[in-house]
């Protein structure tokens, strides 16, 4: 009959003398009874504590869809998943007008004749919608209107406060930080730049007109 080597016997005897110490057996146990005791002690244990495991809170990563998967040097990449965002959880004439000025901007790099304004228009045109207009003040006067007000896909006018406090347009794509009124934008600059439109983000404190898409 073969032996099991002293140091593993050591370990063997041990761990057994503890087990018969720790449920209090004294001389000759049964394996029979000694597997009753235990699996008691173990039932004990689990009704006598209260302590569960704290849930772990998981992001769901953001995969974004194939058409927004190109490399484009008129958005930086951190605000895609706004953008994406935009086109699936607006309203049907917002998402014809999210999308079709995505299409023109990233994708085909479309160049207007004319500035903002024009631009904007063509957008609307291609996407097959009017406009209403939803909040209208004066640029130097206002009133200007709450970011409550503000929806995806909204044209609206407002003061540039990152270019010499010039009145601008731009198509509202969503909220990178509301409270600090920081709102990713469609602009287009035209002006002879021959460049697409870019997607920026514009300080929207004062925005006085708001012209919404509907079917």
């Amino acid at each position: 009959m073969s032996r099991l080597p002293m140091s593993m016997s050591s370990s063997v005897t041990a761990s057994c003398s503890l087990l018969l110490l720790t449920f209090g057996l004294v001389g000759p146990a049964h394996a029979d009874s000694m597997s009753t005791l235990i699996a008691q002690k173990s039932t004990q244990s689990t009704s006598n504590t209260s302590y569960r495991y704290p849930d772990v809170s998981r992001q769901t990563p953001t995969v974004l869809p194939a058409f927004l998967s190109g490399d484009y040097d008129n958005i930086d990449s951190e605000y895609l998943p706004l953008l994406s965002s935009a086109e699936t959880q607006s309203s049907l004439a917002a998402r014809e007008v999210v999308s079709t000025a995505r299409k023109m901007a990233l994708n085909e790099r479309t160049i207007i004749q004319g500035g903002c304004w024009d631009y904007l228009n063509a957008v609307f045109k291609r996407a097959g919608v009017t406009r209403d207009t939803i909040h209208k003040g004066t640029y130097g006067q206002g009133p200007y209107a709450n970011s409550g007000e503000i929806e995806v896909g909204d044209w609206l006018y407002y003061i540039n406060h990152g270019y010499n406090g010039v009145e601008h347009s731009g198509l509202f794509v969503g909220w990178v930080d509301e409270r600090a009124k920081q709102a990713l934008i469609l602009s287009y600059a035209g002006e002879n730049r021959r460049e697409p439109a870019r997607y920026r983000v514009y300080d929207l404190s004062n925005v006085y007109q708001i012209m919404r898409p509907s079917v």
